[in-house]
């Protein structure tokens, strides 16, 4: 399958969810850009190293650098590889003299450890034909009328998602929630509980 290469635009902070951020990655070769919800650790994390901030002490992805440095192991590329009821997978491709090894990770943990190495971030063709927003000039040349900014994008699509929880059963609820525990995205399992208490009062 062919890897689409992707450039990291910046953070927006969320207006629908309180302490979340979306990452911003943009088609290196195209008009498409994918946002990505994180939490508000891993986007300070994103953003002091892009920013060239120095904390006084190693911060975890520092961390895993340094360690990584000192063994040398090299993190090559990262490829967010599928993306399952809005939950983006990605993997650290990692060499160590002749030796290839795919680490799974959080895409927002992922993206972290590549602004440290300086690695490109790929992804593939079906996940921004799923997720991918068509930037505004493109919209015109295809007729758009109403322009809106990529916040406004990612705002919408944010609540998109948030509006499927709707339709799902309480023992749907339930299965999204374990998922989004045991991958530690702490924001969706927070907006998944959310749902599952409002229908438990009502």
């Amino acid at each position: 399958m062919k890897k689409i290469a992707l450039d990291i635009v910046g953070l927006s902070y969320s207006q629908t969810q309180s302490g979340a951020y979306a990452l911003l990655l943009n088609e290196a070769k195209g008009k498409r850009r994918l946002p990505i919800i994180i939490g508000g650790f891993e986007a300070q994390a994103i953003a002091i190293e892009m920013e060239n901030m120095k904390p006084s002490r190693p911060l975890t992805h520092d961390l895993f650098k340094n360690f990584a440095e000192t063994f040398e192991i090299n993190l090559k590329e990262v490829i967010i590889y599928n993306l399952v009821e809005g939950i983006f997978y990605a993997k650290l491709i990692c060499a160590r003299d002749n030796n290839e090894v795919e680490i799974d990770a959080r895409t927002s943990d992922a993206i972290a450890l590549a602004v440290r190495f300086n690695c490109p971030v790929y992804t593939y063709e079906f996940i921004l034909n799923s997720a991918g927003i068509v930037m505004d000039d493109e919209l015109a040349k295809e007729g758009g009328t109403a322009k809106e900014t990529t916040t406004t994008k990612v705002e919408k699509s944010v609540e998109k998602q948030e509006d499927d929880f709707h339709k799902k059963t309480p023992d749907e609820l339930k299965d999204l929630l374990q998922k989004a525990l045991d991958r530690e995205d702490y924001e969706r399992a927070s907006r998944i509980r959310d749902e599952i208490n409002a229908r438990k009062k009502s």
